[in-house]
C-alpha cells in the first residue's frame, strides 16, 4: 500500500484543488460580455453556463462518498482533477454557446468529485485534534475564490481574452495531479454496498429544481407561476427522497444517522441558511458599487479583496480563540457579529470614505471566516470513521447547494425590495440594496438560534476547549 505524505502536503494540496474548483464558478462573472461577443449572443444568455455548472455540482456531488469507497479515494481524486482539467481546456476552445454549456456541464462532474472526496482525503488523514487547523487550510481558499474571482475574472478580460479563465487552469491542474498520485493513498472501504438509486434520483430533481428556479425567480420579467410550482415540486422530491432514505438509512446517500447528531445537524440545518447570506454579500455589493456608486466593475471588484483579507486574518487565530471559548460560545457570539457586520453594509453609501468601507469589508471577512471554520469542524467531531464518506457526502452536497443558491436569493430579494419600492428591478436605487442587504442579515442568524440548543462541551475533544471545573462542597 502506498505511504502518505504529511498531511500538511496533503492538506495544501486539497486547499489548492478546492479554489481552483470554486473559482471557476465565480470567475466568469465580468467576463460575460466579451464571452457573449465570441459566441454571437445576448450577455444574459451566458448564465447558462453558470448555472448548468452549479446544477452539475448539485446533482452529482452527493454520490462522491459511494464511488471513492467504491473505487478509491486517490482514484477518483485523480481522475476528477483530470476531468476538471480536460473540460477547462475544453471551456476555452469552445466557439459556440452549446458547446461551452456541455463543457461547463462536464467540468462540474469533476468539481462533483473533487471537493469532497478531497475533504474527505483530509479528514481520514488527520486526528480530530488537529481537525480545526485542517478545515481551516480548506475551507479560506473557497471564500477566498468568491471575492477573488470577479475581479481577477475582470482583468484577464480586461487586459487579454476571457479564454486564458479557462488556460489558466491546465498548468495548476497538472500540477495537482501529478502531487496526487505521489502524495495520496488510495483509500476504500472494506464493505461495498449497491448504489442508492431512487433516492439519488429524487435528491437530483429537489436539487436541480430548486437552483434552477431561484435562478428564474431572480431575472427580470420571469413567470413567478411557472418557477413556484417547480419549486413545489422540488419539495415534493425531497420528501420522497427522504422516505426512500428511510428504507435503509444504513446504505442511503441521506445520512440519516448523523443528522441524529446535533453537531451534525446544525451544519445542515442553521448553517446551510448562513452560507446563502454570506453568499449573497459577494453579489449585490459590486452591482451597489457600479449601479448606485457608479464606479466601474474592475474597481467595485477590488473592493471585495477586503473580504479575502479578512479571511485569512483569522486562520492565524481561530485555534486559539476556540481552545479559549469553545464552539458553542463561538457559533452564537460570533454569529450575532457576523450579521452585523452584513447589516453594516447597509450603512454605505458614496460618501462613505474608502478607508471605511475596506473596514465594514475586513471586519465581515473575519468574523464569516470564523464562522464558516466553526460550523464545518463541528460537523465532523462525532462521526465515526466507518460513516465520514457518508457523512461528508451528504454534508458536501448540502453545501455546495447553499452557497450556490445565493446569488439566485440575492437577486429575488433584490427585485422584490425594488418591486415593494414602487419600480422596476432592472434600475435597483440605493435603497433598494441597503434592504435587500438588511433582510440577508436576517437570515444570517439562523446558526445562532440552533446554537442554543448544542452541549457547552460540544466539539470539546477538537477544540481542545475545557469547561471550568464546579466547585463541590464536601458534606
Amino acid at each position: 500500500m502506498k505511504k502518505t505524505r504529511s498531511p500538511i502536503y496533503v492538506t495544501a494540496l486539497i486547499a489548492g484543488a478546492f479554489f481552483m474548483e470554486n473559482l471557476d464558478g465565480t470567475i466568469i462573472a465580468t467576463a460575460l460580455p466579451q464571452m457573449a461577443k465570441s459566441f454571437h449572443v445576448g450577455a444574459v444568455n451566458l448564465n447558462i453556463g453558470m448555472t448548468a455548472y452549479l446544477l452539475t455540482l448539485a446533482v452529482f456531488i452527493p454520490i462522491s462518498g459511494w464511488v471513492a469507497d467504491r473505487f478509491g479515494s486517490r482514484s477518483v481524486f485523480a481522475t476528477a482533477i483530470t476531468t476538471f482539467t480536460i473540460a477547462s481546456l475544453l471551456c476555452g476552445a469552445s466557439h459556440t454557446l452549446t458547446q461551452f454549456t456541455l463543457m461547463r456541464i462536464l467540468q462540474g462532474i469533476g468539481g462533483a468529485m473533487m471537493v469532497p472526496v478531497g475533504r474527505l482525503i483530509v479528514l481520514r488523514n488527520t486526528p480530530k485534534e488537529d481537525l480545526t487547523q485542517a478545515i481551516l487550510y480548506i475551507t479560506w481558499p473557497g471564500l477566498t475564490a468568491l471575492v477573488v474571482g470577479p475581479p481577477l475574472g475582470g482583468f484577464i478580460t480586461t487586459y487579454a481574452s476571457w479564454h486564458w479563465i479557462f488556460f489558466l487552469n491546465l498548468p495548476l491542474g497538472i500540477l495537482a495531479l501529478v502531487l496526487t498520485l505521489l502524495w495520496v493513498e488510495n483509500t476504500r472501504t472494506h464493505e461495498v454496498h449497491p448504489f442508492d438509486w431512487l433516492t439519488f434520483l429524487f435528491a437530483g430533481f429537489a436539487s436541480t429544481g430548486a437552483v434552477y428556479a431561484m435562478e428564474k425567480l431572480g431575472g427580470e420579467g420571469a413567470h413567478w407561476q411557472l418557477s413556484a410550482i417547480l419549486l413545489g415540486l422540488s419539495a415534493i422530491s425531497g420528501v420522497l427522497a427522504i422516505l426512500v432514505a428511510r428504507r435503509k438509512p444504513a446504505t442511503s446517500l441521506i445520512d440519516l444517522e448523523s443528522l441524529k447528531l446535533k453537531t451534525y445537524s446544525l451544519s445542515i440545518f442553521g448553517a446551510s441558511s448562513f452560507r446563502i447570506a454570506v453568499s449573497v454579500l459577494p453579489f449585490l455589493l459590486p452591482l451597489m458599487f457600479q449601479i448606485a456608486f457608479g464606479l466601474n466593475a474592475f474597481v467595485s471588484g477590488l473592493y471585495l479583496l477586503a473580504l479575502f483579507a479578512g479571511d485569512l486574518s483569522m486562520k492565524s487565530i481561530v485555534i486559539q480563540i476556540l481552545r479559549r471559548f469553545g464552539f458553542r460560545r463561538i457559533l452564537i457570539v460570533n454569529g450575532v457579529i457576523t450579521a452585523g457586520s452584513i447589516a453594516l453594509c447597509a450603512t454605505l453609501s458614496p460618501s462613505t470614505h474608502p478607508i471605511v468601507i475596506l473596514a465594514i469589508l475586513f471586519f465581515h471577512g473575519a468574523t464569516r471566516s470564523m464562522e464558516f471554520t466553526c460550523m464545518t469542524t463541528l460537523a465532523y467531531t462525532e462521526i465515526p470513521a466507518e460513516r465520514m464518506s457518508r457523512a461528508n457526502g451528504f454534508l458536501s452536497a448540502v453545501m455546495q447547494l447553499s452557497m450556490g443558491m445565493g446569488v439566485a436569493v440575492g437577486a429575488v430579494t433584490l427585485r422584490l425590495v425594488a418591486h415593494a419600492h414602487g419600480h422596476s428591478a432592472t434600475t435597483p436605487q440605493l435603497r433598494d440594496f441597503h434592504l435587500a442587504i438588511l433582510i440577508i442579515s436576517i437570515l444570517a442568524l439562523a446558526p445562532v438560534f440552533d446554537s442554543l440548543g448544542l452541549d457547552p462541551s460540544a466539539g470539546s475533544a477538537t477544540s481542545g476547549h475545557r469547561q471550568p471545573e464546579l466547585e463541590v462542597n464536601p458534606a
